[in-house]
């Protein structure tokens, strides 16, 4: 099997405005922006939120006893009875999204025993993007010791007949039906039973016969690494805790060929002590790679935009063009941080302050995803984006994970 039931836990408590401040956006959202999530402290409150179950990536580092703070909330939760227990099934989703369309997904269990991150690694789950290992440590401290598994991971079937999901369409929304903050659409949820999932399994395992990767990871590569780097220490120690509930970990399912899925570039913002250097070298990079296949860049410093155009043979997307450079020559050019940023106004905008040199380019197509990763093993990372970031997913679901 690849989609499994889940002992689903929802506050008891699912009134809209009970919910619109439980539901909280991805952590790695905003990173540029902590004053987002001050703004979103400060509308939670006291009320019971995902947000005291997580740590927003902006404030990475810069909090002592994170991990703690995060696990003390958890059990604080469940010995309150803030939550409610469902067994053994899933959640359909239907999300209208500010931005027009309605995105549809199944949440439920993946086994980690059928994930791996490697490029090349053959999984039936896989990583879309290269994984940034050195990123995994501070989310394994907070995974470790966890109560509770509570995602935002998007997972991608590749089913263009829409054959997976469609079978919930249109059935009450028993789950929950409210209004995310933030901008981020309306949702409902319903129940969907265990024989349901496993029949969308029996459905998704027929589609994809024969073909590696079955299921692709769209978003939270790096919290899924390190559910599997917290799994593995658990197996080391124990093997009977392949028989936990540590080996699996909750997620949304969705259709690559969703009509509200759109892919869009994760744009480079680079803090550097001296922009004009570092622009010097990359319009040196672009002077000196001729012949061949190119890509164009919007480079933004300083209030202040133009084009430049760099030839790039041996590269197939320009955000590995980009990325390349960066990673061998930022150092030397007085690179002090790489920032991702979701949105072109977004960018344009952080890169107006001194100091900081924004990048912007196409994106790829998503109908390209699959055969890409089948054929490269791993795309740059960061090399697209589900949407807008208020179109991410909201921590909502949870589950046990002792």
């Amino acid at each position: 099997m690849y989609l499994y039931p889940a002992d689903i836990l929802l506050p008891k408590r699912r009134d809209a405005a009970s919910m619109t401040l439980w539901a909280t956006v991805a952590c790695d959202q905003y990173t540029s922006q902590p004053e987002y999530w001050e703004r979103v402290e400060k509308h939670v409150g006291d009320a019971p939120s995902t947000l005291r179950m997580m740590l927003p990536e902006a404030f990475l580092g810069k909090e002592i006893g994170q991990a703690e703070r995060i696990h003390r909330a958890m059990e604080e939760y469940l010995d309150k009875g803030v939550l409610e227990l469902f067994p053994y099934c899933g959640v359909y989703v239907e999300r209208e999204l500010e931005g027009g369309g309605v995105r549809r997904g199944l949440v439920c269990c993946i086994d980690l025993e059928d994930y791996d991150y490697r490029p090349g690694s053959g999984a039936a789950i896989a990583a879309t993007e290269r994984t940034v290992v050195e990123r995994i440590p501070p989310r394994l401290e907070i995974r470790r010791g966890a109560t509770l598994d509570m995602p935002h991971v998007m997972m991608l079937i590749d089913d263009p007949k829409d054959e997976v999901l469609s079978r919930f369409a249109g059935r009450p929304a028993d789950a929950y039906s409210f209004r995310l903050a933030e901008g981020g659409g309306f949702i409902k949820g319903s129940f969907v039973s265990r024989r349901e999932i496993e029949e969308a399994d029996e459905t998704l395992r027929r589609i994809t016969a024969g073909r590696r990767p079955a299921i692709a990871v769209g978003d939270g590569n790096h919290s899924l690494a390190s559910a599997k780097a917290a799994y593995a220490e658990l197996l080391e120690k124990d093997p009977s805790a392949a028989s936990s509930p540590a080996r699996y970990a909750l997620c949304e399912i969705v259709n690559l060929y969703d009509p509200s899925l759109e892919f869009e570039p994760i744009y480079r913002l680079v803090r550097t002590g001296d922009p004009a250097r570092l622009l010097r070298g990359f319009l040196d990079r672009c002077a000196e790679r001729r012949g061949g296949e190119g890509f164009f860049f919007g480079v933004v410093a300083e209030g202040e935009r133009f084009d430049a155009y760099m030839p790039s043979p041996g590269f197939a997307l320009p955000v590995a063009a980009l990325q390349d450079f960066l990673d061998e020559e930022g150092e030397k050019l007085g690179v002090v941080e790489t920032d991702y940023i979701h949105g072109r106004e977004e960018l344009t905008s952080l890169a107006s302050r001194p100091g900081y040199v924004g990048f912007l380019f196409d994106g790829m197509k998503k109908e390209e995803l699959f055969g890409a990763v089948a054929k490269d093993g791993c795309l740059p990372r960061k090399t697209f984006s589900m949407g807008r970031a208020q179109d991410k997913r909201y921590y909502l679901e949870c589950r046990r994970l002792k």
